[in-house]
């Protein structure tokens, strides 16, 4: 018997995805649907980009055509983000480490995070995926990205396990 699929996790992906392609070429929304050969509206582009809405494959192809992008490869990155679950239900930030981190990217996340460490002096904090996707639009990056970024933050801080073979 096969594997149940997550047809939403495909769509949030695929909504990734293509937010990241259009923000790639640094178009607005209203830019990419003039592109396309057939009419559709900004409203309608954002819900296939929050993975609201599922689009046709005519419209996955012509959304590919308008974004340069090969709708193979396309569908790849997608399914291997769903299958190796690159988004997480939710991740662990430390938020003293970010409110100290210098990259320029991160400066509306370290600022939030200075904010949370100063109200509540928690030192980490557990955001699920609806909070990485706000902080990512936030710092204006790819969801994706963002969340790299932390878990190889979070990986650089952890210490060496003892009787590992590193």
């Amino acid at each position: 018997m096969g594997r149940v699929m997550d047809g939403a996790a495909y769509q949030r992906a695929l909504g990734r995805e293509l937010q990241r392609l259009r923000l790639r070429r640094k178009w607005t929304r209203a830019q990419l649907v003039k592109q396309l050969p057939s009419e559709l509206s900004a409203q309608a582009l954002a819900s296939y980009e929050t993975g609201t809405r599922s689009c046709t494959v005519v419209r996955f192809i012509e959304l590919c055509g308008a974004l340069d992008a090969s709708p193979h490869d396309l569908l790849e990155r997608v399914h291997d983000q769903v299958v190796h679950s690159e988004f997480p239900a939710t991740l662990r930030i430390d938020l003293e480490r970010l409110a100290e981190d210098h990259r320029p990217e991160l400066a509306p996340a370290r600022g939030w995070a200075h904010a949370e460490v100063t109200r509540h002096a928690a030192q980490a904090r557990e955001l699920d995926l609806a909070a990485l996707e706000s902080l990512a639009a936030l710092c204006g990056l790819p969801t994706v990205e963002l969340i790299r970024m932390l878990r190889q933050d979070a990986e650089q801080a952890e210490p060496p396990r003892v009787g590992s073979a590193r």
